[in-house]
């Protein structure tokens, strides 16, 4: 290759065939050099599967001959480095070959895979069978011929062959996690079993019976690790697909069930009544009907002589891994349709969570401490798998748990009652809060009084009153003395003053300041259980609850965002698990607040101006998931700011193409024609123009009767108030930046006809044939109880504003400050009466019109 030749770019093909040689020159052991390091195969494969050296995709500017017989050499260099590697006598040359002859399974061209897998495939079963004797080698060689069936499963037409060849594999496998000592080469042979029951069933025919001994036989013994019990478990929820019917599926789901039962039995001796034992036994065995074989078939004997033998808890982790077992049974798919024993599953969950570990006076003399003090160990984790596996049957059986939903019912009501540790309490919320969204209204009526119970006990500790003492208010006042002493000693840290506030429920314990005991996970786990209950049941509380879930969820979410939006914090690397701060603990709130505000009822949210000032504010927080999702709010509150009742009508049809016929057709108020403005009032939100309730509504009956455009009284005192119209007085102005503007009961004041002060000068501004009037400024403007009442004299909006009067852009778009605009005629604006008097606007009735009778 020339010095000099230079290729146009890095999308040049060319490029690929000069990366893969420089590769397998540079970074690829051969026979004369080592191995330098796992790190130098991990650069190669990186960068095999960043370029994709290996697939031989020419695009449609590289028909060079030249560069296709090129990059063809290339690759045939590559498979042929690889396969001399592979059949290597040294262990390390060895298993890099393996792996990377895997990686090519996986990256090749298919027609070099179709034309190739049958010659790559001895390699790599050479290797898991005798003399083999490295277990890093036979692991590799599980995890390479795994990929290669994986791969072989996306061709139909080579179905038979590869089928043909997995049956030639399954004893080899089977022989490795009966016979091999390492666990990784048990969960490379648990692995590459699974890709046979998933792309090749039939091959699991012959030995369907030996593969679910071995699994179960590796389950019982306890010797494996908590990564291993899941692989194991999920092979033995497959295993029945390998047969495909509904009897297999039903069989292993009863062999499993009696198999929980029986370690039970032996773990809860004294902790629970005998009868517990003889009624799952009835349920799992129906009379005249005969016990299923054991499971394992006869490896389950002798494992079971053997659980005495070993500590007790290894035999609590077979019980939970059976249970996670029928957890997968029940959420993965089937090629045909099955019965599920919904009534055993049921009655098998709540044995274990009734369990306590008390002990009856009765039952004293049977039970030692030791015996005791292990079983409390070990419960919570079977009740979690326990609701795990209530969890599950919910999922996998939907609608057709109806018959069953009273039992489900019960015993999460009962075990709610008695759950302290917030693992389960999060996990019973979850539950809640899946049988709220799959079976309705009708489960609703059930479960409201226990979720709103519980998740009130839950947030209590930020949902207190602003004049009461709690445990949260005290703590965030020493956070502020705290925080004010240290100011005093050292220089101000922004980020320590906002932690403290975003994060009320931590605590400082030099200073012994008290502690929230409730985690941040389980107030989110209530939150979204409630937000469940007022999506599907939230008109059914209108009258009961409603109003106190309301104010609970305005006062959490308002104290928890007081102290300003928390960062996004990223999660532990070291976990899988996702770590929640206060963050989600902030989106929770608001999430649950959209819920309430859009929850249906007789009434027009009492906290809608907190609500959008809230969701206002957090829509800053742009680049954040809680900064989308206030957008999103706001978007969705858009129809109670400004509601409106649109007319059902086709403009491009040909007999509505003027505006004329539109406004003949339909009343003026649906209309956007020149008479009049549509009434944005409470009384007509959310009604249509045929609703029978609109002619008891005095205010609505008083716009349709005006026929007349609307008259607009003006003053010759144009120049007496001229500074607080054109710039608000700073009197005006609420001084306290916390404060929320209500909007809520904008349409509830009523202003006094006596009372009604004077209306300055409007300045009208005309053009074409339309006219905007300003809303007129009052110098003095009435006030009632701790809000001030402005009245607009075009559009008879009556806000309620704590703050200025003046109209900001913003407020605008969030509906905190209403202006009327009118439409009318230039010519007669001019002409319009000055001493006109107020009887042409309808009045504003006293109180909030949805409450009215």
């Amino acid at each position: 290759m020339a010095a000099f030749d230079h290729i146009r770019n890095m999308h040049d093909i060319a490029l690929k065939p000069r990366l893969l040689r420089t590769l397998i020159r540079e970074h690829m052991p051969d026979e004369k050099h080592p191995l330098k390091g796992p790190s130098e195969l991990s650069h190669v494969v990186s960068m095999v599967k960043t370029h994709r050296l290996l697939s031989e995709s020419l695009t449609a500017d590289s028909t060079d001959p030249k560069v296709v017989e090129s990059w063809k050499a290339a690759v045939d260099s590559w498979v042929n480095r690889v396969l001399m590697l592979a059949s290597s006598n040294m262990p390390d040359k060895c298993w890099a070959g393996i792996c990377l002859l895997g990686v090519t399974c996986q990256e090749c061209s298919s027609e070099r895979f179709l034309a190739s897998y049958s010659i790559w495939l001895p390699k790599l079963q050479l290797h898991i069978q005798p003399p083999a004797d490295s277990h890093f080698v036979k692991v590799a060689s599980c995890a390479s011929l795994s990929d290669l069936f994986t791969r072989l499963g996306r061709f139909p037409r080579v179905k038979k062959d590869a089928t043909s060849q997995a049956v030639k594999l399954v004893q080899p496998v089977l022989k490795l996690l009966n016979e091999d000592s390492s666990e990784a080469v048990w969960e490379g042979a648990v692995c590459l079993l699974c890709t046979f029951i998933t792309f090749f069933p039939s091959s699991i025919h012959r030995c369907y019976d030996s593969a679910e001994a071995a699994v179960v036989s590796k389950i019982l013994s306890g010797k494996c690790s908590v990564k291993m019990f899941q692989e194991l478990g999920h092979c033995l929820a497959l295993l029945p697909k390998s047969r495909g019917d509904e009897d297999s599926w039903s069989l292993m789901m009863q062999k499993i069930l009696l198999s929980i039962n029986v370690h039970l039995n032996d773990a809860f001796q004294g902790v629970e009544e005998e009868s517990k034992n003889n009624e799952a036994m009835r349920l799992l065995i129906p009379p005249g009907k005969d016990p299923p074989p054991p499971l394992g078939s006869h490896t389950i004997g002798e494992a079971l002589d053997q659980r005495t033998k070993r500590p007790e808890r290894l035999q609590m982790s077979s019980v939970s891994t059976l249970m996670r077992c029928c957890c997968t049974m029940l959420t993965s798919s089937y090629p045909v349709q099955v019965r599920v024993p919904i009534r055993p599953l049921v009655a098998l969950a709540g044995r274990v969570l009734m369990v306590d570990g008390s002990v009856t006076q009765a039952l004293f003399p049977f039970m030692t401490a030791m015996q005791q003090e292990f079983i409390c160990s070990e419960l919570p984790i079977l009740h979690l798998y326990s609701l795990e596996l209530l969890s599950s049957v919910i999922k996998g059986v939907r609608s057709q748990l109806l018959p069953h939903a009273a039992e489900i019912v019960r015993l999460l009501t009962e075990y709610f009652k008695r759950c302290v540790l917030p693992d389960l309490r999060i996990k019973v919320y979850s539950i809640i809060r899946i049988l709220l969204m799959s079976m309705g209204l009708g489960i609703a009526v059930y479960l409201a009084k226990e979720v709103i119970d519980n998740a009130s006990v839950d947030l209590d500790s930020i949902a207190y009153d602003g004049g009461g003492t709690s445990s949260s208010s005290a703590y965030l006042k020493a956070s502020n003395d705290v925080l004010l002493q240290r100011c005093q000693k050292k220089r101000k840290h922004a980020s320590t003053a906002g932690s403290l506030e975003e994060q009320p429920d931590r605590v400082d314990l030099e200073v012994g300041l008290p502690k929230d005991p409730t985690p941040i996970s389980v107030k989110i786990a209530a939150l979204e259980a409630l937000e469940a209950l007022l999506t599907v049941g939230g008109a059914l509380g209108a009258e009961s609850w409603r109003p106190s879930i309301d104010c609970l969820l305005i006062t959490v979410a308002t104290n928890a965002c007081k102290g300003g939006w928390a960062k996004e914090e990223k999660h532990n690397f070291l976990s899988s698990e996702p770590v929640l701060t206060w963050a989600d603990f902030q989106l929770a709130t608001l999430r649950a607040l959209l819920a309430s505000l859009l929850s249906p009822a007789r009434f027009r949210p009492p906290h809608l101006a907190q609500g959008l000032e809230l969701f206002r504010r957090g829509m800053r927080e742009t680049g954040t998931k809680l900064g989308e999702f206030c957008a999103h709010a706001l978007l969705a509150l858009e129809v109670l700011i400004h509601p409106r009742a649109l007319s059902l009508i086709d403009l491009s049809s040909a007999s509505n193409t003027s505006f004329d016929g539109i406004n003949s057709r339909f009343p003026d108020v649906y209309s956007y024609g020149h008479k009049q403005n549509t009434p944005f009032s409470t009384s007509t939100m959310g009604k249509g123009p045929d609703d029978s309730n609109l002619g008891d509504d005095d205010l609505y009956e008083s716009w349709l009767a005006n026929d007349d455009e609307i008259e607009i009284p003006v003053t010759n005192d144009a120049g007496k108030d001229k500074s607080c119209t054109e710039k608000p007085s700073e009197t005006c102005r609420d001084p306290s930046p916390e404060k929320i503007p209500l909007v809520a009961d904008s349409f509830s004041t009523r202003v006094p006809e006596e009372s009604r002060p004077e209306p300055v000068s409007d300045r009208v501004e005309g053009k074409g044939d339309e006219i905007m009037v300003e809303a007129p400024q009052f110098q003095e403007p009435i006030k009632q109880g701790d809000s001030t009442s402005s009245v607009i004299a075009d559009g008879i909006v009556s806000d309620h504003v704590e703050g200025e009067l003046a109209t900001k852009p913003d407020d605008f778009a969030t509906g905190i400050v209403s202006t009327a605009t009118a439409t009318s005629n230039l010519e007669r604006s001019k002409q319009l009466d000055v001493d006109s008097d107020m009887e042409s606007l309808p009045d504003i009735v006293d109180g909030d019109p949805d409450y009215s009778d």
